[in-house]
C-alpha cells in the first residue's frame, strides 16, 4: 500500500480542487469534500483504498481518487437518507469496530514479537541440536506382479544392468529414465517403500519384491547423504510466524484471564438460537 505522503503529493499534483493551504500541507484531516455538513477527508479517502480488492489498487491515481471521493459521497447522501438504523446495522458497526480495534492490538504484538533475539532463540531451539535427516538416493523398477518382479532380481543378481532392465521393463513414469527417483527425505515416499529403503546398505538391491498401492518394486539404494540444518534466513519467515502466533496467542489468554468475562446467560440458551435471524428484525 502505498504511504500517506505518496499517496498525497500524487493527488495534489493533479491539481484536483483543493485549496492552497491544503496542497502546501495534506494530513488525513484535509477536507475534501462536506455531504449535508459532514466532512469527507482526504484519511477517509486512503482508508477507503486499502479496502479495495488488489485489481483495483493498480488504477491510475486519478481514477482511484475521484473513484473513491465520489462513492464516500454517495455513501454519505445515502446514509443521511436513514433516519433510523436498524438494529442489525447498528450490530454489524459494533462489530466491526470491535474487530478492527482488536485487529491493530494484534498486529502491534505481532510486530513487537519478532526481535533478533527470539529469531535466534527459536531457531537454536529447533534446529542447535538437531541432527541432519537423512536423504536417500535411489532407482527403482515398477511391475504389476510379485512374480514379474521375483523374476527381475534374479536377472539383475545375474548380472543385467539395472537401470536398462527399469528401461525396458518398468510401468512407473521414472523407466524412461532408468527408473531414477532423485533425492528424497523421509515422508515423501509411500511407508512401505521408505522402509525398505532404509533397510538398503549404499549399493544394494532389495532381496525381495516390495508391495505398495501402486504395485511391486525391485528398489536399488544408491547411496545416503545427512541433509543440513538449514540456515537461520532460509526459515525466518517461517519461525517469525510462528513467534507471531505464539506471541498473539499468549496475550490473548493473558489478557482474557484477566478480564471480567461473564458468559453463564450464555449457557442457557438452545445453541440452535444461532439461526434464528428473524430477531434481528425485531
Amino acid at each position: 500500500m502505498r504511504s500517506l505522503k505518496t499517496l498525497s503529493a500524487a493527488v495534489f499534483a493533479m491539481g484536483i480542487g483543493m485549496s492552497a493551504t491544503a496542497q502546501d500541507a495534506p494530513t488525513a484531516d484535509t477536507v475534501l469534500a462536506t455531504v449535508n455538513g459532514k466532512e469527507i477527508t482526504l484519511g477517509h479517502v486512503l482508508v477507503a483504498r486499502t479496502t479495495l480488492p488488489q485489481q483495483y489498487q493498480q488504477l491510475p491515481p486519478d481514477v482511484l481518487f475521484s473513484g473513491l471521493l465520489d462513492q464516500l459521497i454517495q455513501q454519505q447522501v445515502l446514509s443521511d437518507t436513514l433516519t433510523e438504523k436498524p438494529k442489525r446495522v447498528e450490530l454489524a458497526l459494533e462489530n466491526e469496530a470491535r474487530a478492527l480495534v482488536a485487529a491493530e492490538v494484534i498486529e502491534g504484538i505481532a510486530m513487537d514479537a519478532v526481535t533478533d533475539e527470539a529469531l535466534q532463540a527459536a531457531y537454536d531451539a529447533k534446529y542447535s541440536e538437531a541432527g541432519g535427516e537423512t536423504e536417500f538416493n535411489a532407482n527403482h523398477i515398477l511391475v504389476e506382479s510379485e512374480d514379474e518382479a521375483k523374476a527381475i532380481i534374479e536377472e539383475i543378481n545375474g548380472g543385467a544392468d539395472f537401470e536398462e532392465v527399469a528401461k525396458e521393463k518398468s510401468t512407473g513414469p521414472s523407466g524412461p529414465n532408468g527408473g531414477a527417483l532423485g533425492w528424497f527425505g523421509p515422508g515423501m515416499m509411500v511407508p512401505e517403500f521408505e522402509a525398505a529403503v532404509m533397510d538398503l546398505e549404499a549399493g544394494a538391491i532389495s532381496a525381495a519384491p516390495v508391495q505398495t498401492q501402486f504395485g511391486w518394486h525391485v528398489i536399488k539404494l544408491n547411496e545416503t547423504r545427512e541433509k543440513a540444518a538449514p540456515t537461520l534466513d532460509e526459515v525466518r519467515e517461517e519461525l517469525a510466524g510462528q513467534i507471531q502466533t505464539a506471541a498473539v496467542e499468549e496475550q490473548v489468554a493473558a489478557l482474557t484471564d484477566k478480564a471480567d468475562v461473564e458468559r453463564s446467560a450464555a449457557d442457557e440458551f438452545d445453541p440452535a438460537v444461532i439461526n434464528q435471524m428473524d430477531l434481528l428484525e425485531q
